[in-house]
Formats: structure tokens, C-alpha cells, sequence
């Protein structure tokens, strides 16, 4: 008993020490590697790239190589993961300026070796994105350097590049936004006017954001490339969907054919400074149609997910990204506010330095430490002379500021001119006066910021991606009907396989075929090389629910009951189900089926009796288009109690003369579903 308690003690232990290490790493995969901060909407990785970026900065091209060995002073990161992230962050042509081959993610192309590239730091980037006054900074992974906590950015950065990783039980996926929408939404939010934000990709097409849910889980964004006609026989794909490349584009295209999905005789890929992929359609392939098949069954429409999840306060939160820019803009005039509090403490600084030094020579109050031998003395004979003029300064004077007019050398005073003082004070407190005119108006201030932004880096930043509404394809209908359907009616098989057999139809590997047999059963089956659907197949045909054909039939309910007629429509069906369409007796037949488009179409046929002694009526006219619509699992009208020899669909001819006989057989027939 006791080694059993032993054994489980040491059970919990393992079980609490997995635990433990499980947290531990799940924590360090969200907060450290794969989920952006809220406040500079950044990863950890590329906050440390960016960071050296800033320290490396002269002006000047830096290779990548270097770069990323720089970085790797600040957590050990492998050389090629910090690549891929410089090499990301510089292809959105917005934090970072490239020199060399860094890839193209249209084409899919990868960037040169980092030993052959260079990057550097863009205006943009130096301007929103770095501050040391404002930066909190912490220990580095082995305590020798600092690295910031988060930068001071003032500007959504998550939105505008956007930004996608996967962690321990979570994901992160922030499509990318225009940047010029982005900063008039962060002025409307400022104003407290409402916007609305929609995904801008940088491969352009055209994007469905009806369904974004303004980013978060359980939104949909259908993407498009646009396609152009060009003749009538060529097309032209101009711009692709988001997350694909012309690579892969062309791929599923040439898998597609295939597959026998969709037909093209020649596909050319033309990409150069701009996407163009000619196809070259086969001949009686209509344009629109190849268009819609392009959209069903190619990546060139594709649907994606966002999940606006980002780190707040050390822990994973799910905001929409409207929220997210409101608290963007709300940062940026926080950070602006400290750069203008930190700056008027400066300008106060730097007017008591210069008014002090000011007083100090012209008042030539130096000349009262000439006779003093000791510091003490030194410091309180120039404390003496200060005295009278103490009412003319905004503080108190320390002893570091009297030291600091000790330090003045006996050329500088000889050389002092009060009039460059008095200018270079009366400078400071006009920008004083203006600091302080900012802090009272922070929000507009904020508001000038965003709009300089605009007026410097928007040119060439307008809206790549079209935004439209465009309904689904559905692939079924766009399919080209490149196989022939064959079918052994005798022994009830039909298949595309069966080349031996009946040709009945042309048809896609997409569609569904319904099947009717003589004993009156039904049956929907997706194409195949060759499956059982019956034996005695009175009726093949590519099924489409959402198309209301009318079905006239006249059946036998068993071996020698009455015949039935039904006019009907078929509706949902489950596939590969057997659907009895009489009243399932055995010995059941079909004698008559039509089907129709309309039910002014509806057939006019003569029912013949088998001839029997005194049955003195041996034809019986019957017009479907006279009786009204039946469900599909009804079991229909009596038309007669005899027996029937056969059914026939009548003349035109006699369609006219039976009329009135018509008219006298209809009052006799017996509604059983009544």
C-alpha cells in the first residue's frame, strides 16, 4: 500500500512538472515570438531588428548580414528566422529601404543571400518609430545590452503591414490595411466620428469584405485576382488574391485542367515590374464562363480567415481592429504629449542655464570669487551676488547650477554679446509658448501630426485591392462537360468508364446524375467510372436541385392495381438514396414519364386499356397540364381500375378532338390524396 502511494506522489510530481513547463513554454511562444504588442504592433523579433536598425544608423546601407549578427546580440534568434523577418518587414516597402534582390512575394521569388543585400532605416521609420526619451528599455537575454520593451510607435503598424503567427493554442492573423485609410481613420478617431476599416492587400485584386467582422474570429474575406478579357479566345490575370503568388496561381490553374475541371490550350506567365498571366482558351470555351471556372476551381479566388488577436498588459486579448486603431491613435497623442512635456521641461532647463549665465556675466558677478580661497566660499560669494536678481528666474538656484557658471572660461565671458543671449532666449520662450499652446490642444496637434504623415509618405500608398460584392460560383455549374456519361439501361450500370456501352450525355466529374427505373424507384449518384443505379433505366439526366423541372408520370401500383398519374417536382435529394416514386407495392411499373421545363408543358397523353369484354371505353385522354402540382412522395391520382395495355403521349391532332372526352374523364378520376 505504501509503494502505491509512493509511486503515485511521484506520478504528481511529473504530471505538475509537465504542467509547469508546458505553461512556461505556451506563455514564452505567445508573449515573446509570435503575437504582436498592442502598443507598437510589433513582434519581439522584429522590434529587436528595427532596434539595431536604429543603432546601426548613419545614413547609409548596412548589409543584412551585419544586421542580423547585431541582432543576435539581443536574444538568440537563428540567422535565418531574423532574415526572413528583416527581409518581410522591408518587402511592405515601408519601415525599411532595400538595396539588392530581396525577393518578390508576387511571384514568389526569395531574396538574394543576406551577404549580397543591404537595407537601412526609411524616413518613415525614423520618424514614428524611435525615441529614447520615451523608450522604457530592459536587460537583453544575457544582461550585456538594453533593448526597449516596446518602441514608441504612432502609427498602427500591425494594421498597415499586417501580421500572421502561430503559437500554443492560439494564432494570430492581421490582414494588411491602406495606409492612407488608416491615418484619416485615426483622425476621425480622434474626432470621435465613426469608420469603418476593410483589408487593402499588396497584390491588389479585388476582395468580398462583407463578411470581415471587422477582423475578428469567425470573419471571411473572399479574395479574387482580376481578370481581363483580351480577345475571344485570351485572357489576362493582372493581379492575384492575397496569400498566393504567380507561382502558385499557374499551378493550380495547370492542376485544374488536369482534373478535367477546366480546358485551356496554352498558359504563359508574362510577370515582370506587373503581374500578367495570359491563358489561351480552347476553342467554344466562353469567356465568362472560363472566368467563373477560374473562380470555382483555382486558386484565383481564395477565402480568408482573420484573427485579430494582440498582447495587452503581458496577455493574448481579441480586438476588433476598429478597437485597435482607436487605441493606436489614443497611444500615438499619449506618446506625443510625453514628447512635448519632455521637451518644455528642456526648453525651461536650457532658459534658467542661459538667464542665469546672462546674470552671471553681465552683472559680472564672477569678478566676487577672486579673492575667495576656498570652494565653499566660491560657491556661497556667487550665491550673494545671484541674490538681487532671483525674482527674474522660473526656479530656485542649486548648487550644480552655480557650479556650472564656475565652469565658464574667461574667453567666453570676454567674448559674451546680450544681444545673441537676448535673441537666443527670446527664441526658446517662443517655442515655449508654442509647447505649451500644443499641450492645450493635444488632439489637434495630434490631428497635424497624422495629416503631415499623409502629406510626406502617402504619394503612390492609394488603395491597391478593389472592394466589391460578388456572388459565390457554384462550381457545378461552371464545370466544362469534358466526360461522356455511358449507361447499360438493361443491367442498370452507368459510369464514364463504360466505353463499351450507350453513350447519353456529356458531363462534368462534378455533377450528379438522377436515374429513374422502370419500377418506378429513383436515384441520385455522383458521376463515376461506373456504379449500379437499377436495372430498367427509363431516365438519365445531370440533376440540379435548384432547377424546378415538372415530372409527369402514369404508373401501375403493383402487379394488377389501378393506374396512377402524378405531376410533381423532385427538390432536395440525398445522394446515393433510393426514392420510390409510386406507392412502393411490388410488381409496381411506369408506364408513361416525361419531364418538363414548365407546367404549361405538361404532356397530353391517351391511356388504352387492355381490351376485355363489355369494357366499351378502351381509350382514356388525360391532360397533365390540367391537374395541379403533387409532391414528389405523393402517391398521385387514380386514372383507371382496368388494365392498362400501354400509355402514349397524344397528337397535336387528337390532342384537339379528345377535348370534350377530356373534360368527361376527369370528373370520373378519383383524387386519393384528398
Amino acid at each position: 500500500m505504501s509503494n502505491d502511494s509512493s509511486a503515485n506522489a511521484d506520478l504528481d510530481k511529473v504530471s505538475d512538472l509537465y504542467k509547469k513547463y508546458y505553461l512556461e513554454y505556451a506563455s514564452y511562444v505567445i508573449l515573446d515570438r509570435a503575437v504582436p504588442s498592442i502598443l507598437d504592433g510589433l513582434k519581439p523579433v522584429q522590434r529587436r531588428i528595427l532596434t539595431t536598425m536604429f543603432k546601426m544608423n548613419d545614413g547609409r546601407f548596412h548589409k543584412v548580414a551585419s544586421i542580423v549578427g547585431e541582432t543576435m546580440k539581443l536574444h538568440p534568434h537563428g540567422d535565418s528566422a531574423i532574415t526572413d523577418a528583416l527581409v518581410q518587414i522591408a518587402q511592405r516597402d515601408l519601415l525599411i529601404e532595400m538595396q539588392g534582390n530581396f525577393g518578390d512575394p508576387v511571384t514568389g521569388d526569395r531574396a538574394a543571400a543576406s551577404r549580397y543585400i543591404e537595407a537601412r532605416l526609411s524616413k518613415f521609420a525614423l520618424e514614428i518609430l524611435f525615441n529614447p526619451k520615451t523608450t522604457e528599455f530592459q536587460d537583453s537575454y544575457d544582461g550585456r545590452m538594453k533593448e526597449p520593451i516596446v518602441l514608441p510607435a504612432k502609427f498602427p503598424l500591425a494594421l498597415v503591414q499586417g501580421i500572421e503567427g502561430i503559437a500554443v493554442g492560439l494564432a494570430c492573423k492581421i490582414f494588411p490595411h491602406n495606409f492612407i485609410e488608416l491615418i484619416d481613420a485615426s483622425i476621425a478617431a480622434l474626432r470621435k466620428e465613426e469608420f469603418v476599416l476593410y483589408p487593402d492587400f499588396p497584390t491588389g485584386g479585388i476582395a468580398d469584405v462583407s463578411e470581415y467582422n471587422d477582423g475578428l474570429r469567425g470573419g471571411r474575406v473572399r479574395v479574387r485576382a482580376e481578370i481581363d478579357i483580351l480577345k475571344k479566345r485570351q485572357l489576362a490575370i493582372r493581379e492575384i488574391p492575397f496569400s498566393t503568388t504567380t507561382a502558385s496561381l499557374i499551378d493550380s490553374i495547370v492542376n485544374a485542367r488536369d482534373k478535367n475541371k477546366i480546358k485551356f490550350d496554352r498558359i504563359e506567365d508574362h510577370t515582370a515590374e506587373h503581374v500578367e498571366i495570359l491563358i489561351t482558351m480552347s476553342p467554344g470555351i466562353d469567356a465568362q464562363t472560363m472566368i467563373n471556372a477560374l473562380y470555382a476551381f483555382t486558386d484565383c479566388e481564395n477565402s480568408l480567415a482573420p484573427n485579430s488577436s494582440i498582447i495587452e498588459n503581458n496577455r493574448p486579448e481579441f480586438l476588433p481592429v476598429s478597437e485597435l486603431l482607436r487605441r493606436s491613435a489614443k497611444h500615438t497623442r499619449a506618446l506625443l504629449k510625453l514628447e512635448l512635456e519632455i521637451e518644455l521641461g528642456e526648453l525651461e532647463e536650457k532658459w534658467h542655464l542661459s538667464s542665469l549665465e546672462k546674470i552671471f556675466i553681465e552683472n559680472r558677478i564672477y569678478r566676487d570669487i577672486e579673492e575667495c580661497t576656498t570652494w565653499e566660499a566660491v560657491i556661497e560669494a556667487i550665491r550673494n551676488g545671484l541674490k538681487p536678481f532671483l525674482h527674474l528666474l522660473q526656479r530656485e538656484v542649486t548648487d550644480d547650477d552655480i557650479a556650472r557658471l564656475t565652469e565658464i572660461k574667461i574667453k567666453r565671458i570676454s567674448r559674451y554679446d546680450a544681444f545673441r543671449a537676448d535673441e537666443y532666449i527670446k527664441g526658446l520662450e517662443d517655442r515655449m509658448k508654442e509647447v505649451k499652446r500644443h499641450l492645450k490642444s493635444l488632439t489637434k496637434f495630434t490631428i497635424k501630426f497624422y495629416e503631415s504623415l499623409k502629406e510626406k509618405y502617402g504619394a503612390g500608398r492609394e488603395r491597391k485591392t478593389e472592394l466589391a460584392s460578388f456572388d459565390r460560383v457554384i462550381a457545378t455549374k461552371v464545370a466544362v462537360a469534358s466526360e461522356t456519361l455511358y449507361a447499360n439501361y438493361k443491367d442498370g450500370f452507368i459510369g464514364t468508364g463504360m466505353k463499351k456501352d450507350d453513350a447519353v450525355l456529356k458531363c462534368s466529374s462534378l455533377d450528379d446524375i438522377i436515374v429513374i427505373t422502370r419500377d418506378g424507384n429513383m436515384r441520385v449518384v455522383k458521376v463515376a467510372d461506373k456504379v449500379f443505379v437499377g436495372k430498367d433505366i427509363i431516365h438519365i439526366a445531370i440533376f440540379d436541385k435548384d432547377e424546378k423541372f415538372v415530372y409527369s408520370m402514369m404508373y401501375r401500383d403493383g402487379k394488377r392495381g389501378s393506374l396512377y398519374a402524378k405531376k410533381f417536382q423532385i427538390g432536395g435529394v440525398t445522394r446515393d438514396k433510393e426514392y420510390p416514386l409510386t406507392k412502393g407495392k411490388a410488381g409496381s411499373r411506369v408506364f408513361f414519364f416525361s419531364v418538363d421545363k414548365t407546367e404549361a408543358e405538361s404532356p397530353f397523353v391517351k391511356v388504352y386499356h387492355k381490351p376485355i369484354p363489355r369494357l366499351r371505353k378502351l381509350e382514356i385522354p388525360f391532360n397533365f397540364a390540367d391537374f395541379a402540382m403533387k409532391s414528389r412522395g405523393s402517391q398521385g391520382n387514380i386514372i383507371t381500375k382496368n388494365i392498362v395495355q400501354r400509355v402514349a403521349r397524344a397528337t397535336a391532332d387528337e390532342e384537339g378532338t379528345t377535348e370534350e372526352q377530356a373534360t368527361d374523364a376527369e370528373q370520373k378520376i378519383l383524387d386519393l390524396d384528398s
